[in-house]
């Protein structure tokens, strides 16, 4: 039997290898800057290998977390959900947004962790990595289209144009199986 402890600073610190690789609030800097490679890419970081694995690792551990080391967690991924939630509201870059918005998200996951609800952080891991994979395809549509001028005020009515035909789409291919909004 290992002490509590002993137990406690372990699941920490294992906590914060998780907290690296799921870019979570001290160590959540990496991930917007990584997005300056090509969309698939992007994706591909985003939706399934290198944030998955943090979170993946936070719900393998969690056995063996104390109620101390749970606490930690929560506090973390709560504080990281509402700060990349507050940074992603001011960025002007799309692939910013996403990645900011990535990490908010991660912040939900880990706080779910750290709340004892592991199924449903696993949950939320896969549903956003099937989301974040087709957000990033079709942000990467948009900046094509926009021939990277996303900062330039007249290709706004654009960028505008293609939401409202990208919603039109979504709901016209959701309701029919059921999903409502």
């Amino acid at each position: 039997m290992i002490a509590g402890t002993t137990l406690t600073l372990a699941g920490v610190g294992l906590f914060m290898g998780a907290m690296g690789k799921s870019s979570q609030f001290p160590l959540h800097i990496w991930l917007p800057d990584a997005m300056e490679g090509p969309t698939p890419v992007s994706a591909l970081m985003h939706a399934a290998t290198m944030v998955a694995a943090g979170v993946y690792l936070s719900v393998r551990i969690f056995p063996i977390l104390t109620p101390d080391a749970l606490l930690v967690v929560a506090y973390v991924g709560g504080f990281t959900a509402i700060f990349a939630a507050s940074i992603a509201i001011t960025q002007t870059d799309i692939k910013k947004v996403l990645a900011y918005s990535t990490v908010s998200q991660l912040g939900y996951m880990i706080l779910a962790v750290g709340t004892g609800v592991y199924t449903a952080a696993f949950f939320h891991l896969l549903t956003h990595a099937m989301f974040k994979a087709n957000l990033f395809y079709g942000s990467g549509s948009v900046i094509h289209s926009m021939h990277h001028a996303l900062h330039e005020k007249h290709d706004q009515k654009q960028i505008l144009r293609t939401c409202e035909i990208w919603e039109d789409l979504k709901i016209k291919c959701l309701l029919p199986i059921g999903l409502c909004f």
